[in-house]
Parts: C-alpha cells; structure tokens; sequence
C-alpha cells in the first residue's frame, strides 16, 4: 500500500487539512461531553470508511490506521483511540474473533452467535484499548457492501437461484482469504450462504450463494457432488492453460530449430507439440464432459423450480375455487397468444433478407435520383437568383434615392450661388 496514495486522496477529501490551525485542533484528543467532540468523531469516523472504501479494504488494523494514514509530518490524532471505541460501541468495527465461523453455522451455531452479537451491543464496557489497537477489526458497513457486490458478481454468471463455488474462486471474487472469511460470515449469518466441504482424494471447500431474495436452502447430498464438478472443471481449466503454455514453447523450439539447421532438434520439439496436443484433446474432452453434466443438473434444478410453481399454482386454484371453465378460458387465450406469436415468427423467418433487383432498374433508379438531385440543385440556384437580384433591386433603388438626394442638394447650392451673385455684382 502506498502512503502517497493515501494523503493525496485525503487532501482530494478533505478541503482544509493543509490548514495548520483546523488540522492541530482535529489532532487533539476529545475533551468534555459527547456533544462537544460529536462532529469531530463524525468526521474522523467518516473519513475512515473514505480511506478504507478507496483502498478496497474490509480489515483495518487501528496501528497502521493512526500510525500510516493520518501521519502528518510526525503528529497523529490523540482522539483516534477514542474514535476507534466509539465506532467499535456502535457496531461500524467489529474484532475478526467476533465473527461468525462459517465452518461451524449450523443452526445452534447461528442462534448463539446472534445471542452473543445482541450481548456484544448491550456490554456495559468495551474491551481494553491496548487488545483493540493490537487487533484487526472488520468495516461492517464495508462488509455489508462487499457482500452486495460478490452476490450480484455470482448472478452475472449463474442464472439459477443458487450457485455453488470453490473457495478459491470465491476468495479471488471477495479480495483475498480474510475478506472471504468476513464476507461469508456475513452472508452465512444473515442467511444468504452456506460453507460446504467434501473429501474425494483430497479436501474441497466451497460455498452455497442464494442469488435472489429467498435464504439458501439446506446443503443436499447433490452439492456435494456439484462441488466436486466444479473443482473438477476448475483443475481442468487450470491444465490446459499449462499445457497451452507448453505447446507455445515447443512450436517455437521447434521453429527455433530449423531456423539454425538443427533438423534432429526440430523433430524433437515436434514429436512434443504433438504429444502435448494430444494431451490438450483429451483434457479439453474431460472439461465438456463435466461442463455438460453441471448444465444438465442446472436445468434438472429449473425444472423442479417449474414443477414447484406448477404446484403453488394448483394450491392457489383450490384455495380461491376457480372453477374448471376459467382456466380452461386462460389456457386457451394463452395458447392463441402463442399460436399468435408463433406464426409472426414464422412469417418473419419467411420473408426474404435479400431482393434479387436487376441491374437496369439500379441504373433507372440511379437515373432518377440525379434528376430529383438537379431539380433541388436548380430549385435552389432560382431561389438565390431571386434573393440576389432583390439585393440588387434594394440595392440599386437606394444608389437612386441616394443620387436624388444628391441631385436636389446641388440645386440648392446652384440656386443659392445665383441669388448671391445678383445682390453682389463684384462676386459674380
């Protein structure tokens, strides 16, 4: 993590925390009643889930918070302590020892796990300072976004109602081994969620996801085989990226070989490219195999889905007594629905993408398209012709009443000269 990244975002947030006389009187420690310190716990509560929202982090350790983050220039805050207990008091911080261990979330598990969360918030004092800065400490409002995120990340590829991973897809999807811990501790506890694990040669962890609003059904003896699939296909995808990795190598080995003359190098490059092809077959079978039996359990689990619904439906028929008639009337009118639809479909697939058009009626067509081209492009030189010449017409009829004007004032002058030649003889 770098340091730098963090005091730049922090200036980016916090407009004044360059000002030595704001910053010093935020750096001291609290003092009076709550009412007092209450905005400066707000903004330091605050501008840690900033920090930490920014970082992509869930897991805080208070040291590296107080000692790293908000380090400036040697000084830190004194009520960051206190602001660290406060957020812990009111359930924004929880200790990793007090999350739920999704391993053991049966449902004695879950109900004393809620007892001792309800006595966490209801204790009288908080733990010792030096046990909580020495701790890491989970972001619940982080986490509940996290969570929102890794279900909705799952959705996009699964279209069933639940999906089952392995863990270690499911750390890759969360950040890491911690926040996956965290996320399904949380998403076990609220019911969205379910740790699963089976032993076949070796040990696989994985998880159970509800995708929708409805809480994650009990684990079946089915999850245990579909985790095993999904292993199974993982590791196959994994080997294939080796032994695409491998055929890379030996082609160009292989190239390599007969560009310097080595004919007995290439061939041995070459019996390996195809050994290593061979290998590449047989692997990417093993993998449609397996993808073709997860695909035909998901649409077995649509159809019990359909089934179930089919079911409700006939409850639902029984409880409000629709008579026989009416739902044949419905199945009818949704079946001419469909007839409908079908033959629009029908007539649209019937129609022809492409028109067979003979080469004279393109040029008949072209031929018509320039004159319509030429008569706008006439239409247009008229309409400027028209425009010019009135132009010309204001034009010429101001030059005239210009002239006019000119004229008559130059008989006035003449008039004027002749009388003042007449009463001055000498001047004329």
């Amino acid at each position: 993590m770098e340091m730098g990244t963090v005091r730049e975002f922090i200036r980016e947030e916090v407009g004044d925390w360059d000002d030595e006389e704001v910053a010093t009187a935020r750096f001291k420690a609290f003092s009076g009643q709550r009412s007092d310190w209450e905005p400066k716990y707000r903004f330091w509560k605050d501008l840690i889930l900033s920090v930490a929202r920014h970082l992509r982090l869930l897991i805080i350790r208070p040291l590296e918070v107080k000692n790293n983050w908000f380090n400036r220039g040697g000084l830190t805050p004194l009520c960051l302590d206190q602001v660290l207990l406060e957020m812990y008091s009111e359930g924004e911080i929880v200790r990793v020892g007090d999350l739920l261990d999704p391993k053991t979330s049966g449902t004695l598990s879950l109900l004393l796990s809620k007892v001792r969360r309800n006595l966490i918030l209801i204790r009288p004092a908080s733990p010792s300072l030096p046990a909580l800065l020495q701790d890491h400490l989970v972001l619940t409002t982080l986490l509940k976004e996290r969570a929102v995120e890794v279900v909705k990340h799952l959705g996009e590829s699964h279209w069933t109602g639940s999906c089952i991973v392995t863990m270690g897809r499911f750390q890759d999807i969360c950040g890491g081994p911690g926040e996956a811990s965290a996320v399904l501790s949380h998403l076990s506890e609220t019911g969205k969620a379910r740790y699963l694990s089976v032993r076949r040669k070796e040990f696989i962890e994985g998880v159970k996801v509800s995708l929708s609003s409805v809480p994650v059904s009990n684990v079946s003896n089915l999850d245990y085989d579909v985790l095993h699939l999904v292993s199974t296909s993982e590791r196959l995808q994994q080997q294939l990226k080796v032994i695409d990795r491998r055929c890379e190598v030996s082609r160009n080995s292989a190239l390599a070989s007969l560009s310097s003359g080595n004919k007995k190098m290439a061939l041995r490059y070459a019996r390996e490219l195809k050994l290593v092809t061979g290998s590449r077959d047989k692997c990417t079978m093993f993998l449609n195999r397996v993808e073709e039996v997860l695909s035909l359990i998901a649409n077995a689990e649509s159809t019990k889905k359909v089934s179930e619904a089919i079911q409700i439906g006939a409850q639902a028929i029984k409880e409000n007594k629709i008579s026989v008639e009416e739902v044949e009337f419905c199945l009818q009118e949704l079946e001419e629905s469909i007839e409908s639809q079908k033959q629009v479909e029908k007539a649209l697939e019937s129609t022809p993408l492409q028109i067979d058009v003979e080469d004279e009626d393109i040029e008949e067509e072209l031929k018509n398209l320039e004159l319509e081209v030429e008569s706008e492009n006439l239409q247009a030189q008229i309409s400027k012709t028209r425009i010019d010449s009135v132009a010309v017409q204001a034009e010429a009829s101001e030059s005239a009443e210009a002239l006019s004007d000119a004229l008559t004032n130059l008989k006035l002058s003449g008039n004027s000269t002749r009388k003042s030649a007449v009463k001055n003889p000498v001047l004329a």
